[in-house]
């Protein structure tokens, strides 16, 4: 007796039905596996996008293109992880536990490895591990692999994601902004298979049809200011109503610099046209302590943030590579921390010490890879795009 779900095997001539549809006219019939629990029907599909991504295996029996999806997602890593080969990057592992939560301003997950009676976090970013690549001879790195965060679930972020971090010697952020520009056109140009050169890949995310066209649209971080609220983003005075005024939390005692990020996130960003890839250029250094300073103009970092379809891919910097000036943006940052903050920053003096043996002027990147999935599969929600993403006891 066959039940639907029952997994097969059939031996017997293909043959086609009188409607035209591929069969095996089968001689025998042996039942590989029994279906003990109905799955979902194939004609209805499974639409609880609870029972979705908790049973994703349900999922990928009654709705095709969830497997579509995840095949895309393979093919974009594995076209992501040529790219950068074949531009001479080496790709490398990093400590996913690590002794200092570093690399990223966010709040870390805890653990303790018993056997040594030592606190470890999971890792955060790895990007203090890179550049002491750097430090040590490497010339061009990168790295595909899961961060964790132990922050907030919504439409774009989940605790465990994949990122890409990559560093050049001898390069800066506009280095890395050519890099990534061409890597985003080269996945899209493969997802719409279209020819690198031409009118260039349109695909749909949503209501939107996102053009991938090179180059990508460029402005400046005070010049969306300028454009969202009409005032310097130095002038303190107006900087400090305007956060009142938005209701921004601690507006009246806030650092000056953190309250314009705080406004420009509230106001400018929207004014970044969705359909078009934008680089954001030239955030302030307060807010960018890994980064070297612009030159000419010390209170602007040389970091850029890719904005696509309102979503933030990544952002890119001219690393800084002064280990005074590193330590003393590292105190300031300690300086700055909360009480919940505080529990768990610590100062990377080893790191800080392996900037003075010397690491080369360089440019580095970031790139969220579960984001970049969703944009090139016209998956709404994060959790479209990774096989088990994190849910709350039932």
């Amino acid at each position: 007796m066959l039940d639907y779900g029952d997994l097969v095997v059939a031996e017997g001539p293909i043959g086609r039905t009188n409607k035209g549809e591929t069969c095996i006219w089968a001689s025998t019939i042996e039942i590989a596996t029994k279906s003990m629990a109905p799955p979902p029907g194939k004609w209805h599909g499974l639409e609880d996008a609870e029972i979705r991504y908790r049973k994703r295996y349900m999922d990928m029996f009654a709705n095709p293109e969830t497997v579509r999806t995840f095949e895309k997602r393979s093919q974009i890593v594995s076209l992501v992880r040529r790219f950068m080969e074949a531009r001479g990057y080496l790709e490398v592992e990093t400590p996913m536990m690590q002794p200092i939560a570093g690399g990223a301003a966010a709040r870390p997950f805890v653990t303790t490895h018993n056997a040594l009676d030592m606190q470890l976090f999971l890792r955060v970013a790895p990007e203090l591990y890179l550049k002491r690549l750097m430090v040590g001879g490497m010339r061009k790195v990168f790295e595909i692999n899961r961060n964790f965060r132990n922050e907030g679930v919504d439409r774009s972020h989940n605790p465990e994601f994949t990122a890409m971090e990559a560093y050049q010697a001898f390069g800066d952020y506009m280095t890395m902004l050519e890099m990534v520009e061409s890597l985003v056109h080269h996945v899209a140009c493969a997802m719409a298979q279209c020819p690198e050169r031409g009118a260039g890949p349109v695909l749909p995310f949503g209501a939107l049809q996102i053009d991938y066209r090179a180059p990508f649209e460029r402005v400046r971080y005070e010049e969306l200011f300028m454009r969202a609220f009409g005032f310097d983003m130095r002038d303190e005075v107006k900087v400090r109503a305007a956060g009142v005024a938005h209701h921004i939390d601690k507006a009246a005692t806030l650092d000056h610099w953190l309250l314009v990020n705080h406004l420009f996130e509230e106001k400018a960003e929207a004014l970044i046209d969705p359909a078009r890839p934008t680089f954001v250029l030239d955030y302030p250094s307060a807010i960018s302590p890994l980064t070297r300073p612009n030159r000419a103009h010390p209170e602007i970092a040389e970091r850029w943030d890719l904005f696509i379809a309102g979503m933030e891919i990544g952002p890119a910097y001219t690393e800084l590579n002064d280990p005074d000036i590193q330590l003393s943006k590292f105190t300031e940052q300690l300086a700055g921390a909360d009480d919940e903050e505080s529990t768990f920053r610590t100062l990377d003096h080893d790191f800080v010490e392996s900037l003075r043996v010397g690491m080369p002027p360089a440019g580095g990147m970031g790139m969220g890879i579960d984001r970049l999935v969703m944009l090139m599969t016209n998956s709404e929600s994060i959790r479209d795009v990774i096989l088990f993403p994190l849910m709350r006891h039932q």
